[in-house]
């Protein structure tokens, strides 16, 4: 049961607080104070595509650190990294696009946003299913202390705020 519940934790924290997704957070919990966009429009929030890339680039470092892995599980880790860019990358992709969208709200109708955003889901969901077959030769090979630490380096950063199962996803990410 600890096995598969931390399998699963693993994928789902890679992609939604590794990897830029949204931070859960109760209703009225104050909202994370974002980093102005340098060289944005004025009154911009968010992080520029290259600062998200940074922040890829340092969580996956510090996953693929604390997870001192051995000479064979060393072996097993390029595919897990790959999958945590490519999801990242699709993330940051999906966000921009809806950024597009909102700053023209005319430009869909009702049926083409919800279209667009099962397009959407439909990628995030085989982008998951990636990175948990990728994930899956090297967690077999972890031991309890690597996992313990993955599971721990694979958190969102601000961590989860509110009731268990209550999440709150924000348009602005």
């Amino acid at each position: 049961m600890q096995r598969s519940l931390t399998l699963g934790a693993l994928a789902g924290i890679l992609s939604a607080g590794m990897l830029g997704g949204a931070l859960a957070q109760a209703p009225d919990a104050p909202r994370p104070v974002r980093i102005a966009h340098a060289g944005g429009p004025e009154g911009r929030r968010g992080l520029s595509a290259e600062d998200a890339r940074a922040f890829t680039d340092a969580r996956v470092a510090a996953l693929h650190a604390g997870l001192t892995l051995t000479p064979d599980q060393e072996k097993l880790w390029p595919p897990v990294e790959d999958a945590i860019r490519t999801l990242a990358r699709l993330n940051r992709d999906q966000r921009e696009a809806r950024r597009g969208r909102d700053r023209d709200p005319v430009a869909e109708n009702a049926p083409e946003a919800i279209r667009a955003r099962a397009d959407a889901l439909g990628a995030r969901a085989d982008a998951l299913r990636k990175l948990a077959d990728a994930s899956q030769p090297l967690y077999a090979t972890l031991d309890p202390a690597q996992k313990q630490r993955a599971a721990l380096l694979s958190r969102p950063m601000g961590g989860h705020r509110g009731p268990p199962g209550h999440h709150r996803h924000h348009r602005d990410d």
